[in-house]
């Protein structure tokens, strides 16, 4: 677990820049609130409102990103009074959050803008409960948290902004039928349900700290889509949390309430969230974990019996979302990994066509398709997770998912050379290339279309000296082998509904 976090690769070093901004913009945030003359409870939503502005919002450019960063408070505030009002009215409150949740999960349908909406909706009104905040605390709260935006920001978008080459669109999730029939739809139904179990069961476990287990329930369902997803999720998500109660026993509960080697480690434990996000959500929850047992450590609440109580309320909020994902309006693994397998095949396709074009002479540009793909075969990766876990006991469609998953990133490999083939200005203009170009055409239709017709692999890889016709002709092979662990031996689907 170590190795997947430490040694990923971190192309860019992307995900040590992402981490340590954050550090520096949180911790700027933390001192301008403590400057500006807040309390602990000012400046620990302070805190949180920056790691949000800047964990969260993910659009597909930078100003897009501006945008959605000056939107977090007008959605926020409204939110935050509304938990304030009504925390001394258990089932107000408690029918608030609900529609907090669906509302936020619903949002999605908006892309990305409505994902970071949510989220920072929904963690609002959760740290009016962590900190039991009630109108009169307000006034400060709204300053903490407008000054903190202000000083991401600042950091993001002026003293550290990386992201000044527009990236492509982050794939969104496969459009669904209206209705119920829409996946957010389905999906804003669940949360909601399973907050509703959390809240609930997570009342009679503590009511002090009910709200931890509609928390996990929550963070359970935020970038998922299927139910082998979320139910991964929970599983990941229970595991951070033990070996984050662990790691505070040795570590936070020593420190309690000392000043300095807190701030050092909620420094460490923010570095964490955000360098293992992308590649470890066990990691992350470790980081999350060990994070709010220092806060309470500062507010001079942490104590091993309030440990054991985070960890039953966790359990109890991936109990919700199981029994949600499994009985609500279930999402099947099957539909969603198809729905992705065939967005990255006919990127494959556009990317393929958009290269042979470029050698041809036409000035187009096959850069942000490849990119788009790298993206989206991220998002099959993430979908297939369930099917190639240890867990999973079926051994068949767990080697045929790992088949599907090692051919697909065998054509971005081709689609990458064949990429960097066609922007070389000295490139041959091989008249083989539309040739090759259609049967690569023609062997993803097949694919998406479902057709009966077997893909055709081609008989071996030629020893031309063409670059661009041996990335084609390895592409046509890596889609000709797909249809074999796609269909199954019987035709049957990677997996199963």
């Amino acid at each position: 677990m170590l190795k997947r976090v430490f040694l990923a690769p971190d192309p860019g070093r992307t995900r040590l820049r992402f981490a340590a901004r954050a550090v520096l913009g949180i911790g700027l945030a933390v001192t301008g609130c403590g400057l500006a003359g807040h309390s602990l409870t000012g400046a620990v939503t302070g805190g949180l409102a920056a790691l949000l502005a800047l964990f969260t919002v993910t659009d597909a450019t930078v100003r897009g990103q501006a945008v959605t960063t000056a939107l977090l408070p007008a959605v926020g505030l409204p939110v935050l009074a509304a938990a304030a009002a009504l925390h001394e009215h258990p089932v107000a409150r408690g029918l608030a959050f609900l529609a907090v949740v669906g509302a936020g999960v619903y949002a999605r349908r908006w892309g990305p803008r409505g994902h970071s909406l949510g989220v920072f909706a929904f963690m609002t009104f959760f740290v009016a409960q962590f900190l039991r905040s009630g109108p009169e605390q307000l006034p400060e709260l709204y300053a903490a948290v407008v000054l903190s935006v202000l000083t991401a920001s600042l950091v993001r978008f002026g003293l550290w902004c990386y992201e000044r080459r527009t990236p492509p669109p982050a794939p969104a999730v496969p459009a669904g039928e209206r209705g119920l029939a829409r996946a957010t739809t389905r999906q804003a139904v669940q949360a909601t349900a399973a907050a509703g179990f959390a809240l609930v069961v997570g009342q009679l476990v503590s009511g002090d700290r009910w709200y931890w287990a509609v928390g996990a329930t929550w963070w359970i369902f935020v970038n998922t889509t299927s139910r082998g997803e979320t139910l991964l999720r929970g599983f990941r998500r229970i595991l951070g949390t033990v070996l984050g109660i662990a790691l505070g026993l040795v570590v936070a509960v020593p420190v309690a309430g000392s000043a300095v080697p807190t701030a050092v480690l909620v420094a460490v434990c923010v570095f964490g969230i955000f360098y293992s996000a992308a590649v470890s959500y066990t990691w992350m929850m470790l980081s999350v974990t060990l994070l709010a047992e220092l806060l309470y450590g500062l507010l001079g609440l942490l104590d091993p019996a309030l440990l054991a109580v985070r960890l039953a309320e966790t359990g109890v909020g991936a109990l919700g979302a199981l029994l949600a994902v499994v009985l609500v309006l279930p999402i099947t693994t099957h539909a969603t990994t198809d729905a992705w397998i065939q967005r990255a095949l006919r990127c494959v396709h556009d990317c393929t066509a958009e290269a042979t074009a470029r050698l041809a002479g036409a000035s187009c540009d096959p850069a942000p398709r490849v990119a788009e793909l790298e993206l989206l075969l991220g998002r099959v990766r993430l979908s297939v997770a369930p099917l190639v876990h240890p867990f999973n006991p079926v051994r068949a469609r767990k080697l045929r998912a790992r088949r599907v998953l090692a051919l697909l990133d065998d054509c971005a490999r081709e689609i990458r050379g064949l990429a960097a083939v066609a922007a070389d200005p000295e490139a041959s203009r091989d008249v083989r290339l539309a040739a090759a170009c259609r049967r690569v055409q023609a062997a993803v239709e097949a694919l998406t279309e479902g057709r009966a017709d077997p893909v055709t692999a081609p008989a071996g890889r030629p020893q031309s000296a063409e670059p661009a016709l041996a990335h084609l002709h390895g592409l046509e092979m890596a889609l000709a082998e797909l249809a074999k662990p796609l269909r199954g031996p019987s035709g049957s689907p990677l997996v199963g509904a």
